[in-house]
């Protein structure tokens, strides 16, 4: 499977509106961008492709990097940034079926797929799928599982993209504090390809009004505030997954810009074979 990385910032993008920060100024110098988050993964087996998270940027995302718009959707959770691109389904699709976890939010009321389903009750083009999470489910020839994360307050998924013939891995953390569940750490293991939430350095966790915790034996914070990972943190799940290859993504324009750009540390476009 090909996997294109649409989307690699945080809820404000990289660079951020408005911002003449160093590092969105080094952004725009280099013509870099992480805009909000979003991953395409084509089955190149089969010719089908599965959009992971529905970025706002959607259109712009699909008119600069040359990948086919998705056969299917899944959401990870309902904060804009990674639900309110499927607006875009209007005029694109006939059907496209959007996959989502049905467990009950207590915060909401209601799952992941029920919140889409009522938000988008306009869309005639959307069919909503409910997944069970640890229960995997076949979409667009590959092998998909949601599994629970820690983004309070609200429920958030990871999930994990397995090729059936192939044997090829991705994982995906989702937005996520270091607290991964043990049995969501089991089955995201061993990936070929890991995509770990790591929106900040730890040091910038001082800033933060809750500073950070899960620390590591040195000392260090591997997550900031309560709901992400720090980069010290993400890489730390890494090897706790045993990751063949890790990439950053939800990264926020606070990395200083010596480091914003430094592996591994991901940006919009990049593609992976598996």
């Amino acid at each position: 499977m090909r996997v294109t990385l649409l989307g690699t910032g945080d809820t404000t993008g990289t660079p951020t509106v408005g911002c003449d920060c160093d590092t969105c100024e080094e952004a725009r110098e280099r013509g870099i961008e992480r805009s909000r988050f979003s991953v395409h993964v084509e089955n190149e087996r089969t010719g089908e492709s599965l959009l992971i998270d529905c970025s706002p940027d959607f259109r712009q995302q699909f008119l600069t990097h040359d990948v086919p718009l998705p056969d299917a959707a899944i959401v990870s959770h309902i904060h804009f940034d990674h639900l309110d691109g499927l607006g875009n389904a209007y005029r694109l699709f006939d059907d496209l079926p959007v996959y989502a976890a049905d467990e009950v939010d207590p915060v909401t009321g209601e799952s992941v797929a029920d919140t889409i389903r009522s938000k988008y009750d306009y869309l005639d083009r959307v069919t909503v799928e409910d997944v069970t999470p640890f229960e995997s489910v076949r979409v667009c020839g590959l092998d998909v599982t949601l599994v629970p994360v820690d983004h309070p307050p609200l429920v958030c998924y990871g999930l994990c993209v397995e090729d059936p013939e192939t044997g090829a891995k991705l994982s995906l953390s989702g937005d996520t504090s270091y607290d991964v569940p043990a049995d969501s750490r089991a089955a995201l293991s061993d990936p070929d390809l890991l995509l770990a939430d790591g929106i900040v350095p730890a040091a910038f966790c001082e800033y933060h009004p809750m500073g950070g915790k899960d620390e590591g034996p040195d000392g260090t914070p591997y997550t900031f505030g309560t709901k992400h990972m720090t980069r010290e943190g993400a890489l730390a799940l890494a090897d706790d997954l045993d990751a063949a290859e890790t990439r950053l993504v939800h990264l926020a324009h606070y990395y200083p810009p010596e480091e914003a750009f430094a592996e591994p540390l991901a940006v919009d476009g990049e593609t992976y074979d598996l």
